[in-house]
């Protein structure tokens, strides 16, 4: 049997060799040392009498290996980057190098992001789930504002994070931009992931859930119009570089960061975290709370790709782009009021549809405002003042009466 001591233990001839080797090697400088390393990889490949056919060929395939013709796409991608030739969009610098960096703000939202790590099932359902089956504990009004929610939602996260894997990842050419579009698709999977787990944990019919933005026209509407603005740059053939393509992206950007994450959200994260505030639904309302707080730093963090490319490209935020995103986020404005007004045709947790629609446009005139566009709503203001509360993320904050103690994961949250 073989023993790690024993595996440790060399003869007296192959200590020796070990030993001056080892007192060769300590005697080299940093050139003489790759040098050597260099040629004992080079040594590495050569064919070996007991080499299986299998592993000469691997080793002959890779002498044909060119090591340039990777790098030869990206112009300069030999030397070293400077701050000064990264870029949100159209860089030709090598988009491996991380550092150093040239927007801190990426980064920091990066180490947020990690920071604020959750898992669903972290969250206790027990009583939402026997809130759910009883029958009289919520109202119709109550039961159709969950289900309705939670199928838009759940198909929601996945559209978004489809069109961050499959198109803007590839288009946004700064590194640590891409490191925190990496943990966004993360947390979508994990926003899906909670939305899938409250309906299995309520015991709703699942297809019918997950077809709601097929089957229910005021789901429909939002999630086709998202749809729109991804299916050309989605296409593996779209490239940026033109005037045209890069107001393309932007305008992908603006759709999805501004209306579907800063618009279409809205109804729905009032309703069901209003119901956690009466003690109804509490377990569902806590999951909304932690997708709430990861969706505000994708929010931030796309206000912020988005004004920084118009910064780097002031000729493409000409009056023409500035109508088009002012049309843009107003058009997702009316299907959020429509949608509020199909969630709740009565009153119901302390609002209604008129309540909504004045909260919607107090929340579009901060879209306006925040990508430099003037507000379209003016004089409107926020008849849900405590939803700034929760907006605010604090680590210490009221929320269901309770209080969050300084938390860094969800598995770490403590309640009062």
């Amino acid at each position: 049997m073989l023993s790690w001591d024993e595996f440790d233990k060399e003869d007296g001839a192959d200590a020796a060799v070990a030993s001056n080797t080892t007192a060769q090697i300590a005697d080299m400088n940093i050139d003489k040392l790759d040098q050597v390393g260099g040629a004992a990889a080079v040594e590495a490949r050569a064919i070996a009498a007991d080499d299986s056919a299998a592993v000469a060929r691997a080793k002959a395939a890779l002498d044909q290996l060119d090591i340039a013709e990777g790098l030869a796409e990206l112009e300069g991608a030999s030397a070293r980057v400077a701050v000064d030739e990264k870029r949100m969009i159209n860089c030709r610098a090598d988009l491996n190098q991380l550092v150093p960096f040239k927007y801190d703000w990426a980064w920091q939202k990066y180490l947020d992001g990690c920071a604020n790590h959750w898992m669903p099932q972290e969250v206790n359902m027990n009583a939402d789930i026997a809130l759910w089956k009883g029958t009289d504990g919520l109202t119709d009004d109550e039961r159709r504002i969950v289900m309705r929610n939670l199928g838009f939602f759940s198909t929601a996260d996945s559209l978004v994070a489809n069109n961050l894997v499959l198109a803007v990842y590839r288009l946004i050419t700064n590194p640590e931009c891409r490191q925190y579009i990496l943990r966004q698709a993360f947390e979508e999977a994990i926003h899906t992931h909670a939305y899938q787990y409250c309906i299995e944990s309520l015991g709703m019919d699942e297809g019918a859930i997950f077809n709601m933005y097929h089957e229910i026209p005021s789901v429909a509407k939002k999630a086709a119009w998202g749809l729109k603005y991804t299916r050309s740059i989605s296409d593996p053939t779209f490239t940026t570089g033109t005037v045209e393509t890069d107001k393309e992206l932007l305008r992908n950007l603006i759709a999805y960061y501004c209306v579907l994450e800063g618009i279409f959200f809205y109804c729905g994260f009032t309703q069901i975290l209003s119901m956690g505030r009466r003690n109804k639904m509490t377990g569902v309302a806590e999951q909304f709370q932690y997708i709430l707080r990861d969706e505000s730093m994708h929010l931030n963090f796309g206000i912020d790709v988005i004004n920084q490319i118009k910064i780097e490209n002031p000729h493409l935020w000409d009056a023409a782009m500035k109508d088009e995103a002012t049309q843009m986020i107003l058009e997702g404005t009316q299907l959020e009021i429509e949608y509020a007004r199909d969630t709740m045709p009565r009153g119901v947790l302390g609002m209604n549809a008129a309540m909504m629609e004045d909260y919607l446009k107090f929340i579009a005139n901060r879209r306006l405002t925040q990508i430099g566009l003037k507000e379209e709503y003016p004089g409107t203001t926020n008849p849900f003042p405590w939803m700034s509360e929760i907006m605010d993320l604090k680590k210490e904050k009221n929320f269901f009466e309770t209080r969050v103690i300084e938390y860094q994961t969800g598995g770490a949250l403590s309640w009062d």
